[in-house]
């Protein structure tokens, strides 16, 4: 996954979070979502790996909403990571950067919670379908893992259809050029996987108590138990 998008989320670190409220409609509902699909209580001590943390925007929810949780935040492009470091400067060894290609390089680790979002969708089917067998194998019992992400519908003429909305929506709400020019040549790098697909793929991985809590336009959340 490294090379091309590297280079594309390398360039877009700086900007990122900035756009990423208008880029995704629903955007706080999208990420109350993921964060209510992590079943432990506020106070709970866990160690969580953040996949393709990026900026650690996901992370700072997870940090927020679990003030005892220990992230690990991993991802292929160091210029995102760098964002995610100053982000977290003050918080001392509950946080860790890992430059790493999880598509490429094992799992380390023992985890109550895998999360990702805004990812996974950019690696073929069958590296997905690997990817979430060795998420299951570096959870602990009962351990979950979380990704809200993007995903393709079912037809071709569904797929036109969302996007089209997706688009029309994310001008409502105000994206500038500079901003959406670039998301759309990222997109470009997007191997999205149909819902159904995915969901086939944890339960292949060996995930129970599978759920898809969120789906809004091009965007869902979905959940497994270990």
């Amino acid at each position: 996954m490294a090379s091309s998008v590297q280079r594309a989320f390398d360039l877009a670190a700086g900007d990122y979070d900035r756009a990423r409220r208008r880029l995704v409609p629903g955007f706080d509902d999208f990420y109350r979502t993921a964060i209510d699909s992590i079943p432990f209580e506020r106070e709970d001590e866990v160690e969580v790996l953040d996949l393709g943390a990026g900026t650690g925007l996901l992370s700072a929810f997870v940090a927020y909403n679990f003030p005892r949780a220990r992230i690990t935040m991993l991802d292929v492009s160091d210029e995102m990571l760098a964002q995610a470091r100053k982000r977290f400067e003050l918080g001392g060894d509950r946080f860790r950067f890992v430059v790493s290609d999880y598509a490429d390089v094992p799992l380390d680790g023992s985890y109550d919670a895998v999360v990702s979002a805004l990812s996974i969708h950019h690696l073929a089917d069958a590296r997905k379908a690997v990817l979430f067998g060795r998420i299951h194998g570096v959870l602990k019992e009962s351990g979950v893992f979380v990704n809200a992400d993007q995903f393709r519908a079912m037809t071709t003429e569904l797929e036109r259809l969302h996007h089209g909305r997706w688009l029309a929506r994310v001008r409502e709400l105000g994206v500038g050029e500079n901003d959406l020019a670039p998301a759309l040549e990222r997109m470009k790098l997007d191997r999205t996987a149909t819902l159904d697909d995915q969901l086939r793929w944890m339960r292949e991985a060996g995930f129970r108590d599978i759920d898809c809590a969120y789906q809004n336009l091009i965007f869902t959340v979905y959940s497994g138990r270990k």
